[in-house]
């Protein structure tokens, strides 16, 4: 079996944790958007705000500028502001993947030998991939598993639901995308 390309892998999975994350989010009963499980918790709210932030600052002029863009505050990610509504953070967060997928699409096999920076640490954007790939990842387990907290016994499987392994085994193709 020939070997994938990195960066068409990269988009898929990128695209896969997005739509997962996506696909919890609306099953979300809504007055839970802002909800802490318990006092020190990040809601989900918040964790969209920093996704979305650092998706904006990764991502934009990927190959030009630091990943650490001068503008950004991270710490104020994890603090809802009255500015923060839904419709605005989720509006950030959409803009950020937009940023990231803009800035991955065009690149070239060649690409992920070139050094970027990060917070002044010289990457490869191979480096700067993986490590992204599995903050997001960590993060869109956070949004899953709260959404799934909140959501209760109304709560849709995004993957193979419990019990049903053997059936998606007899058919895999029927559950296209389940991990």
């Amino acid at each position: 079996m020939p070997t994938e390309a990195y960066l068409p892998l990269a988009l898929r999975e990128f695209t896969r944790l997005q739509q997962l994350a996506d696909r919890a989010l609306a099953q979300l009963p809504v007055d839970a958007f802002f909800a802490q499980p318990a006092p020190g918790d990040n809601s989900i709210a918040q964790i969209l705000k920093h996704v979305g932030g650092n998706l904006l600052s990764r991502w934009t002029d990927l190959l030009t500028t630091d990943g650490e863009k001068p503008g950004r505050d991270r710490d104020t990610e994890f603090v809802l502001l009255p500015a923060d509504t839904r419709d605005q953070l989720l509006a950030r967060w959409s803009a950020g993947w937009a940023a990231l997928f803009t800035a991955l699409t065009p690149l070239q096999a060649s690409d992920l030998d070139r050094t970027v920076t990060i917070r002044g640490e010289l990457l490869t954007v191979l480096q700067a991939i993986n490590r992204q790939l599995t903050h997001y990842a960590y993060h869109i387990g956070q949004i899953v598993y709260l959404a799934k907290h909140f959501s209760g016994p109304a709560w849709q499987s995004l993957s193979i639901p419990v019990g049903q392994s053997a059936r998606f085994n007899q058919s895999p193709t029927k559950y296209l995308g389940s991990s």
